[in-house]
């Protein structure tokens, strides 16, 4: 049988990068000795200069820049999206300019394919093992789970949200007296291979992803992953990421995931928009309203909220997708 207690993401955060790079295959061992399957290592430093040395080096690492202001991403866009290196624009503050929207439209036009490594955030929060929202506050290391797998021999919501916490307690139990150890991100990071989807999670212990939307199925997961996780830190909240997950592409692809539904899922439960598909023929304005509204709502919440939108570069609103990715859903466009 596969082995359900799954680590999506040991992210090591260091100013210095090639500290990292030292310690962190030392955490994998130790969280593989507790039974548990890694499946990323990840650096985010904002080293920028040595990350992009270090990335081609040690290609087994995911790397991150986290965040960067805007004319550091205009200094080093080249350089960066010639790399698998993530980076995110925050926009908490201030009105959006046009050059901040620009940043996707150049992405998409010049290198497609790197619109999976970036995403604007608000509100965000540090430490978050996860991609591309990740930063850099201080040195030390976060865990991310894949915790979706762990619902694969329960039949009620409860069961589940008990096995995430024998999880956290476990890990947590193991690494406390480490003082590199940052905590948990009790994200739900779906994936798109049927067991690890948190639609197929949701039909099988609620009935129907759609309905759910308007019950508190959602609300009951956040608030447990906010109060019972025993050493929180990063985002600790609901991802949707609509083309990661196959079977939430495939509500997409049926109208039953539209903007607006993301939108309200990320208000109370989620936290954001992430690798929702846009076509290249999308307008710029419709994106600065989208990203507008996201601001708001995380600035009127105290909510760490971010916009991922992927495009392969070709495909226009009702054009089929094909990013080869093996990531990503290829879906049929909508318009936003």
């Amino acid at each position: 049988m596969k082995n359900n207690k799954i680590v999506r993401s040991i992210c090591w955060f260091a100013k210095n990068p090639e500290i990292g790079i030292e310690k962190i295959s030392e955490i994998k061992k130790q969280v593989e000795d507790l039974g548990y399957e890694v499946q990323t290592t990840r650096l985010c430093s904002p080293a920028i200069e040595s990350v992009l040395i270090l990335a081609p080096k040690y290609p087994e690492h995911l790397y991150s820049v986290g965040t960067l202001s805007l004319d550091n991403i205009n200094q080093y866009f080249t350089k960066l999206t010639a790399s698998d290196i993530s980076f995110n624009l925050d926009l908490s503050e201030g009105d959006i300019s046009n050059e901040a929207v620009a940043v996707l439209f150049r992405l998409v036009k010049e290198q497609a394919e790197r619109t999976f490594n970036f995403t604007y955030t608000f509100q965000n929060r540090p430490s978050a093992p996860f991609y591309p929202s990740a930063h850099h506050e201080r040195d030390g290391y976060s865990i991310g789970l894949q915790s979706t797998n762990l619902s694969n021999e329960t039949v009620m919501q409860e069961e589940w949200l008990t096995a995430m916490k024998d999880c956290w307690d476990e890990l947590s139990e193991n690494l406390k007296e480490d003082q590199n150890f940052l905590g948990i991100d009790s994200s739900v990071a779906p994936l798109n291979d049927g067991q690890s989807s948190y639609v197929g999670l949701v039909n099988r212990l609620s009935g129907d992803f759609s309905e759910s939307v308007t019950t508190d199925f959602h609300l009951k997961v956040t608030n447990f992953l906010k109060t019972q996780n025993p050493h929180p830190i990063g985002l600790c909240g609901l991802m949707f990421p609509c083309l990661e997950d196959d079977l939430l592409a495939k509500e997409y692809e049926a109208g039953n995931f539209s903007i607006e539904r993301n939108v309200f899922l990320s208000l109370h439960s989620g936290l954001g928009i992430d690798t929702y598909p846009i076509g290249v023929d999308e307008s710029s304005e419709r994106v600065l309203q989208i990203l507008q509204l996201v601001q708001g709502l995380a600035a009127k919440y105290d909510k760490p909220l971010s916009v991922r939108f992927v495009s392969d570069g070709k495909a226009k609103i009702g054009e089929r997708t094909d990013f080869q990715n093996q990531y990503l859903e290829d879906v049929k466009l909508l318009a936003l």
